[in-house]
């Protein structure tokens, strides 16, 4: 009698029942990485568009914030490697299939941009800025030049970061409920979203945080739609992706979903800025702490029932 021994990832218990190897460090790093997407994308989309007079809060000062977010991101993310000495081999090749590959070549891309976009704006937002080593003038003259192309490049890996914030997870087909194409640009809408909350934050005038109020109204409706329309892809998709989308329709999911990210982070602020259009005051800070709490709700929900929800063999 032949013996054969099988060898099954299940019967690891990181995996089997429920998948538990990615914590509050991968939300969170979504979350940040989305806000700089959304704001160098404004930045640079309005730059293009001659605005830089117009929307200097989106153009100049947001963007300063942006380095710091993305190196939080990339802390926390460093936090949950398991083998953090080894993290340098995720450039030692380019893996068009693999999402990972993708956003691993895109922060090491964004990040220098968006620390050279902001030290381009530096004298003239703090006129007693001087830089201390010589040669930085120099570069500062040669980045100022050439800031429309910065401009572009920064537009262009902006929309990648965004939308492989959601790609990340949807190539996951093994988890039913990240097995969707909806969540790139449902995250990539919820990025430019909390970038538009954080420029209506820094915006000195009332023009400038009208336009950006109006925009995250048109986003909230996207991401509304983008919403509804995954769980009705669910719902008449296979049986497990009808558990996955119960989860949220009644299942353990339901109540923290609904009213932290449609109702606090979407509805509400929605309303806000219906009444602040018609003529109401409504502090701005009120509205762009609720965007940018369901931004991050989003991001920890969708990455927690993720991993809980599975194929049943």
């Amino acid at each position: 009698m032949r013996e054969e021994l099988i060898i099954s990832g299940r019967m690891n218990p990181n995996v089997d029942p429920s998948l538990h190897i990615w914590h509050w460090q991968i939300p969170l790093y979504l979350f940040l990485g989305g806000v700089a997407a959304g704001i160098l994308f404004f930045a640079s989309l309005y730059y293009i568009m001659g605005r830089e007079k117009k929307y200097p809060a989106a153009i100049k000062w947001a963007p300063m914030l942006t380095p710091f977010f993305l190196m939080l991101g990339l802390a926390a993310l460093f936090f949950d490697l398991n083998h953090k000495a080894f993290f340098w081999q995720l450039y030692l090749s380019i893996r068009l299939e693999s999402p990972m590959s993708w956003g691993a070549w895109t922060l090491l891309a964004i990040t220098p941009l968006s620390m050279i976009w902001s030290a381009t704006w530096l004298k003239e937002l703090v006129p007693v800025w001087q830089w201390k080593l010589p040669f930085l003038d120099q570069l500062e003259v040669f980045f100022i030049k050439y800031r429309m192309i910065l401009a572009w490049m920064m537009l262009i890996y902006a929309v990648i970061l965004g939308v492989y914030t959601g790609i990340l997870l949807s190539a996951f087909n093994a988890r039913p409920l990240w097995n969707t194409s909806i969540l790139g640009p449902l995250f990539f809408a919820s990025s430019l979203s909390t970038g538009s909350a954080v420029i209506m934050l820094m915006a000195k005038s009332h023009l400038e945080r009208n336009i950006f109020s109006r925009i995250d109204l048109l986003l909230i409706g996207i991401e509304l739609f983008l919403i509804v329309h995954m769980f009705m892809g669910f719902q008449a998709s296979t049986q497990v992706q009808i558990e996955a989308a119960n989860m949220f329709l009644g299942g353990p999911y339901t109540e923290v979903f609904w009213i932290f990210v449609v109702f606090i982070g979407l509805l509400l602020p929605a309303f806000l800025e219906v009444l602040e259009l018609l003529g109401y005051k409504i502090p701005i800070v009120i509205t762009s702490t609720l965007v940018l709490t369901g931004g991050l709700f989003l991001r920890f929900i969708i990455v927690y029932a993720g991993q809980a929800s599975r194929y049943l063999y």
